[in-house]
């Protein structure tokens, strides 16, 4: 199985573990990614309010790009993920804003004509390779490690999404699989203030205390997440966090395809654990042994 590959800006800068891990693990799973040549930055939300159709139209040009090579295009970053699914969906469905969109392409010699389709690497796993498929492959059992599965908030939104907008459970049910113990997280989709943390701080810090608070008071080991801007706001603040709050808020927060890829047999420097900012306990470490 061959997939269309968009990193995404963070995923190249400030979440390379991220970047390193999925490309790690799809190799290791027999997967092929191969990057979109000159992509752009999605789009993200900054351009959404300056003007839509620029919006739209710069996060087009990657699906344009896309569309030549004829695969499915895997975007790790939720950010990214939604970006790219909200401007296919609105493409297809407002004749105006797409006649707008493949015009300004065109200035480009581009044109799309919206056939591709675009996924996150974790629902890729679970629905082409399989649960039992991966746990096939796994060269290590995550047993004894205790987990709390966080999702954030937009990897579920995109209209008709993979997993279930409220209680997603695919992470969970993978995980299990290979051996961790899933926690009591109910916090699961709730944001972790985003850009708040810029703008807000006083608003994000409590929601990120809530999530790793949350997490500590029902025994997990670790958060593992599948967004950058959730990595870094709870991992990058945790000294702050716990200053703040007056509390121990110290705990490792990984991407999925870090842990997974440990499951597989990968070393630390591969999936990028050595790169964090928080400090990964020995027990997860120990996994790489």
């Amino acid at each position: 199985m061959e997939y269309t590959y968009y990193p995404g800006c963070s995923l190249t800068k400030t979440s390379k573990p991220y970047d390193l891990s999925t490309r790690a693990v799809f190799r290791a799973l027999g997967l092929g990614l191969h990057e979109l040549e000159d992509w752009n930055c999605c789009g993200a939300t900054v351009y959404m309010s300056v003007k839509e159709t620029v919006s739209f139209s710069i996060s087009a040009r990657n699906l344009a790009l896309a569309e030549k090579m004829k695969r499915d295009v895997v975007a790790p970053c939720s950010a990214c993920y939604l970006v790219l699914n909200k401007t296919n969906r609105f493409l297809r469905e407002l004749p105006d804003l797409n006649a707008k969109v493949n015009d300004a392409l065109s200035a480009a010699g581009l044109y799309y004509g919206g056939t591709v389709r675009v996924r996150h690497p974790l629902e890729v796993l679970i629905n082409d390779l399989g649960i039992e498929g991966v746990a096939a492959k796994a060269r290590r059992s995550l047993k004894g490690l205790k987990i709390a599965e966080y999702y954030g908030c937009q990897i579920v939104r995109p209209q008709r999404g993979f997993d279930d907008m409220e209680f997603p459970q695919t992470m969970d049910r993978l995980f299990e699989a290979l051996g961790a113990e899933n926690v009591y997280f109910p916090l699961k989709v709730r944001c972790c203030g985003g850009m708040l943390m810029t703008t807000a701080n006083d608003v994000a810090m409590k929601l990120c205390h809530d999530l790793i608070a949350c997490a500590q008071g029902n025994g997990a080991d670790c958060i593992v997440t599948t967004c950058p801007l959730c990595q870094m706001n709870l991992a990058a603040y945790q000294d702050q966090l716990s200053a703040k709050f007056g509390e121990d808020l110290h705990m490792p927060i990984l991407w999925f395809t870090e842990l997974l890829g440990l499951a597989l047999g990968l070393d630390v420097r591969t999936v990028g654990l050595n790169a964090h900012l928080e400090r990964i306990p020995e027990k997860i470490l120990s996994l790489a042994a």
